[in-house]
């Protein structure tokens, strides 16, 4: 990190909020499927509750997209939080009270997909507005390596607190912790939306003139229509999380459950996956400086690790210990974290600022919109299959779209300018 960006006050405050929101996700992250595996004990309905958190995402992103640029990120990411706060605030409340039922976690669940419908693209949006074009990048790596961090401390912190419940020997326990991770996520919206607060815009980086919305929505779909290289990496990825994106999502956690049968075990297993993305991301930042304005080529960089992903994937569902699921995603997480940088910088740099609210959020819809369809097929799927064959099966899809890409598109051509 460069002195002039920790001078930075923008980045400053960016920063001190994201840390605190980054670790509460990954409580939620870890308790909510945790949570509804308690009520069901089903796939199909952890499947469904990830679903319904997904599919307002999916339905409403593009018009977040759409609001962030007519009004302001800031302004839009502040009222997600606060919304985040209370709705995950009432999944504490109502797990701690051994009120929560099946049908409470779906309607939050409906709730909570819809704020980070907006969320999304305002807190991918946010930095160009407020950081100098001179230090996006360092900030950038700099909010993503923390991310990590918080990927890694987050999970290992949520696993301590499960352990701890499960210790108690009564179901009370178990459902006490995970009702204390929820309200330490709902704490760190509250504050993160304060510090947000505190951020004040570049100048000139107010937003363009009020437009009728779902004409910007148009506008930005044909914007990146329009970018051939754009438009091929896009589609490329909807296919991938659509296609794989809840095997990762719903079979995880059926994982944990019926191998390791340990709610602990779970956040190691996702603790090992951001531990991989941290050192993976330091990597290519200390690659970055040796070789300054050396063109990437990003093309071939996500082919080759989703070819390389797709053979880590296939051995999961065989794990008999959780030492050996974390290594696999260990590896696993190295690899997308050494490539999670350069494709948000190309992103931003390649587009104009009163685009990008809407750039970001048809970004966002491809990599995370599509998730509730992966989530809700998948839950079905593992009905009719085992672990070891979900897993074979997302590994091989994964390693045959990442081959066809590289044959048939000219995504092996796209690289940084």
């Amino acid at each position: 990190m460069t002195p002039s960006l920790r001078a930075n006050a923008n980045f400053r405050w960016l920063l001190g909020g994201g840390i605190l929101s980054m670790l509460g996700d990954q409580f939620t992250l870890i308790a909510l499927p945790w949570l509804v595996l308690k009520l069901t004990g089903d796939p199909l309905s952890l499947g469904l509750a990830l679903a319904l958190l997904g599919a307002p995402r999916a339905l409403f992103i593009l018009l977040g997209g759409a609001l962030v640029d007519r009004y302001s990120p800031q302004r839009v990411f502040m009222l997600t939080k606060h919304a985040s706060a209370v709705l995950v605030g009432a999944l504490a409340v109502l797990t701690l009270a051994g009120a929560a039922t099946q049908p409470l976690v779906y309607a939050l669940s409906l709730g909570i997909g819809l704020a980070q419908a907006f969320a999304y693209p305002s807190g991918s949006s946010i930095m160009p507005r407020a950081i100098p074009p001179q230090l996006l990048q360092s900030a950038n790596g700099a909010i993503m390596g923390v991310r990590q961090v918080g990927m890694l401390a987050g999970p290992l912190l949520a696993a301590l607190l499960l352990a701890l419940g499960d210790r108690a020997g009564d179901a009370q326990g178990g459902m006490r912790a995970l009702g204390l991770a929820f309200a330490f996520d709902a704490l760190s919206f509250a504050v993160s939306a304060w510090t947000l607060s505190k951020v004040v815009p570049l100048p000139g980086a107010t937003p363009a003139a009020p437009q009728n919305v779902l004409r910007a929505v148009g506008e930005g779909l044909l914007a990146v229509w329009r970018d051939v290289e754009m438009r091929t990496c896009f589609a490329y990825w909807g296919l991938v999380s659509l296609l794989i994106g809840g095997t990762m999502q719903v079979a995880l956690p059926v994982l944990a459950k019926e191998r390791l049968h340990d709610g602990s075990a779970f956040g190691l297993l996702m603790a090992a996956h951001g531990a991989g993305m941290l050192a993976g991301m330091a990597y290519a930042s200390v690659r970055a400086r040796r070789t300054p304005g050396k063109p990437q080529r990003i093309g071939m960089l996500a082919l080759g690790v989703d070819a390389a992903a797709g053979l880590l994937i296939m051995p999961l569902g065989l794990i008999g210990a959780a030492w050996q699921g974390g290594l696999l995603l260990l590896l696993l997480g190295a690899l997308v974290g050494l490539v999670q940088v350069a494709v948000f910088t190309w992103i931003q740099k390649r587009v104009q600022p009163q685009m990008m609210g809407r750039t970001m959020s048809i970004f966002m819809f491809i990599m995370f919109g599509l998730a509730p369809l992966s989530s809700a097929l998948t839950g079905w799927v593992m009905l009719h299959v085992s672990l070891p064959q979900m897993f074979l099966g997302g590994g091989v899809i994964l390693l045959v779209c990442a081959t066809l890409a590289l044959l048939l598109t000219p995504m092996r051509r796209i690289a940084t300018a």
